[in-house]
């Protein structure tokens, strides 16, 4: 008990410290005339975000910095390793957009290149120096083992894969960090590692200290730089508590925006028709339905904590 009070602890301090230093980032943003350039397909009250300081996620290293110096070991290392190393590349795409005001940012295969290498590396770390092994587990105990190629490969697509799907969530203010806090407490509730649970709380505060400037109307947007460091955490998380046949359930939100956008892009290469309003899937209700945004982010949001609480039961009685 007085471990998880400790970790409270630290990731009330995160909260505090996000809350109070954000709007002094959002000032330097604004200086720096590093702000969002809005594409021009999107909806028309979009428009009106033009100008929005863009890579507040550079805030939430506070909870890389508290990670570290709370639980300094190797696991909490390669956990903070991977957040800055995903949200490099954010970075790089982002300051493209703000200080170039191009929507388009880096290619998209140059952030495909960089993400594959970056997973490559932080894999090989995993196996060499955590042990990682080349099994999935299945419910009740059960094993499938794959060849360890074969193995590097599948996560290697998955965890690719599951960031850019969390990168498309971030498409609202503040749906990401309304739908990303149930999953990094899924993780805090089933691990048994200390540096886990300490990192996911402590990100749970940073991003509730964030959201309180993130949501409608938004005073600064994460930007690639936090929602794709979000996105290569997750995925790692789930790789290091071995939960990959979970994925489809706790991460439903994020897939669903993600194939949302495959889903359109074949079915209008077949008909010439568009299956949604707009893709991702956000745009969709917010165009055919006229759901406002903070609508679109709570019925998001409850989505994601009833994938949370159905993986944590699946996992409780059926692991």
């Amino acid at each position: 008990m007085n471990e998880t009070n400790e970790m409270l602890a630290v990731a009330g301090l995160s909260f505090v410290l996000v809350a109070f230093l954000t709007p002094l980032l959002i000032w330097c943003l604004r200086r720096l005339k590093l702000t969002q350039p809005i594409r021009a397909e999107l909806p028309p009250d979009h428009h009106a975000k033009k100008g929005t300081p863009l890579m507040a996620g550079l805030v939430l290293l506070i909870g890389v910095a508290a990670s570290l110096e709370f639980r300094p070991a190797p696991m909490t290392t390669l956990l903070c390793a991977t957040f800055l190393l995903f949200g490099m590349i954010g970075f790089l795409d982002d300051f493209k957009k703000a200080a170039w005001q191009d929507p388009s940012g880096i290619s998209g295969r140059t952030k495909l290149v960089l993400q594959f290498a970056c997973t490559g590396l932080l894999l090989l770390l995993l196996f060499r120096a955590f042990a990682l092994t080349s099994e999935i587990s299945l419910f009740h105990g059960v094993q499938l083992r794959l060849p360890v190629y074969a193995y590097v490969v599948v996560l290697a697509l998955f965890v690719v894969g599951s960031a850019n799907a969390i990168n498309f969530t971030d498409g609202l203010d503040g749906l990401l960090i309304n739908v990303a806090i149930p999953t990094y407490f899924f993780f805090f509730l089933i691990s048994d590692k200390p540096e886990v649970r300490a990192f996911s709380l402590v990100m749970i505060g940073c991003l509730i200290g964030l959201f309180f400037y993130n949501i409608f109307p938004a005073k600064a947007f994460m930007g690639d730089t936090g929602s794709l460091a979000i996105g290569g955490s997750l995925s790692f998380l789930a790789v290091m508590e071995k939960v990959e046949v979970l994925i489809p359930l706790l991460f439903s939100v994020y897939l669903a925006e993600q194939w949302s956008v495959m889903l359109q892009v074949w079915y209008f290469k077949r008909t010439k028709r568009r299956l949604f309003r707009m893709a991702p899937i956000h745009f969709h209700f917010r165009l055919k339905y006229g759901w406002s945004e903070n609508t679109i982010v709570m019925a998001f949001g409850f989505a994601s904590w009833a994938s949370a609480l159905g993986s944590w039961l699946i996992w409780k009685f059926a692991f």
